[in-house]
């Protein structure tokens, strides 16, 4: 990775975007130059380079997940994989007369708003409440599938507290009631475990930048036994099993293909050097400050996440006053007004709680040294603000 200078801030917002490895990039190039062929042309050297570079990614990134290289379908990003799960599966069991719908209040927007248009369409769409500690209640779950029940949607990890959701446990009640189950798992792919099989996963959505692969690039899984039938979300040539038409990038491909090999051979080593990083920074920042508190279970969340809330503090204002640290809140800013998360509340949050959050996204090129700058930085700038010391300059909020 390229060194940073004493102007560039500290980069903590791993959970928004990771930076490219640099080995991905390596892989990448060829495609980039001298193999830029259309892997959908079958007629020369070009083109059967290009696809042989997008069929060996395709089987990469089915390797990590414990799926076969045919139940990868290559789309965009996560977003669109979500649309394309959700809609597609939805509408076409909506010819078997099931027409309703079940997911989180904490979910991505790409699966809320998914779930609201199916909404406008129709569908009846439960929208399920959450622990205090950001983890689905089991029993509710169960007790919301009913006979009409086409599809459950779980986020694998949540992208602002980092909680990780019983997948094994959701996907055995899923295929018991004869449930597609979908999960966003564009936070939990390459930073946990993932097999498909095991967890009687039916849809899953990928991310390429959320895997130190290259933005503008992810993958769905779809399940072929038993298997899982979608309505593509456009028409064209027919690419991607008729599920996703339109030209691949074999250079995006690649990209994500060798992050997801790059994932499955250091992701527990890396995983292990991420916890004791964060652990660092908690007990840091703690020690230093009264009235911090976490947000999201202790323990079941991924190694990289810190979402901390400072009473008595304005997040937006913290993270204004720290230039040298890039880490992000859950707000969202609507003209001149910053609403509190929405993932937030649902966990039962008030708003000033929420406001006073900050999410804090450690990654594979973290150091000790960052982390205890960072232990710093925060201290003395909650220290400032509540003094009121530090001007209260307004910003908008973070994407997730």
């Amino acid at each position: 990775m390229q060194e940073r200078s004493e102007e560039t801030p500290i980069y903590m917002d791993n959970h928004a975007t990771t930076p490219l490895d640099p080995r991905v990039l390596e892989a990448m190039m060829p495609y980039l130059t001298g193999h830029f062929g259309n892997p959908h042309s079958v007629h020369h050297a070009y083109g059967w380079k290009a696809v042989a570079g997008v069929e060996a990614a395709r089987a990469e990134v089915a390797e990590l997940i414990g799926a076969e290289s045919r139940e990868i379908v290559f789309t965009s990003g996560a977003t669109e994989s979500d649309n394309l799960a959700i809609k597609g599966a939805a509408r076409f069991l909506r010819r078997k007369g099931k027409n309703h719908v079940v997911t989180l209040a904490t979910e991505h927007k790409g699966v809320l708003e998914s779930c609201r248009r199916l909404e406008s369409e129709g569908f009846r769409v439960s929208i399920l409440p959450v622990e205090p500690s950001g983890l689905v209640n089991l029993q509710r779950l169960n007790e919301a599938i009913c006979e009409d029940t086409a599809l459950v949607s779980v986020m694998a990890v949540n992208s602002e507290i980092g909680v990780i959701q019983p997948l094994a446990e959701i996907g055995a009640l899923c295929r018991e009631s004869g449930v597609v189950f979908h999960s966003d798992a564009a936070q939990a792919v390459g930073k946990i475990p993932i097999d498909v099989e095991a967890m009687k996963i039916d849809l899953l959505s990928i991310s390429g930048h959320k895997v130190y692969g290259p933005m503008g690039v992810g993958a769905l899984y779809v399940r072929r036994r038993p298997r899982v039938r979608l309505e593509p979300l456009f028409d064209g040539g027919g690419q991607e099993r008729g599920l996703r038409s339109g030209t691949l990038a074999p250079a995006l491909c690649v990209g994500l293909g060798k992050a997801c090999v790059l994932a499955g051979r250091e992701m527990a080593e890396e995983a292990e050097r991420l916890l004791a990083l964060r652990r660092r920074l908690q007990d840091g920042i703690m020690a230093a400050l009264e009235g911090v508190s976490l947000n999201g279970d202790p323990d079941q969340r991924v190694a990289g996440n810190l979402n901390l809330a400072f009473e008595g503090v304005d997040g937006e204002a913290l993270i204004n006053a720290m230039p040298k640290l890039a880490v992000s809140s859950g707000s969202a800013c609507s003209s001149a007004a910053v609403e509190p998360s929405y993932v937030l509340r649902a966990l039962g949050l008030s708003d000033e709680a929420a406001r006073s959050s900050i999410r804090i996204g450690l990654g594979r090129f973290t150091t000790e040294a960052e982390v205890d700058t960072a232990v710093g930085d925060v201290a003395a700038a909650v220290t400032a603000l509540r003094r009121g010391e530090v001007a209260e300059a307004p910003a908008l909020g973070a994407a997730g």
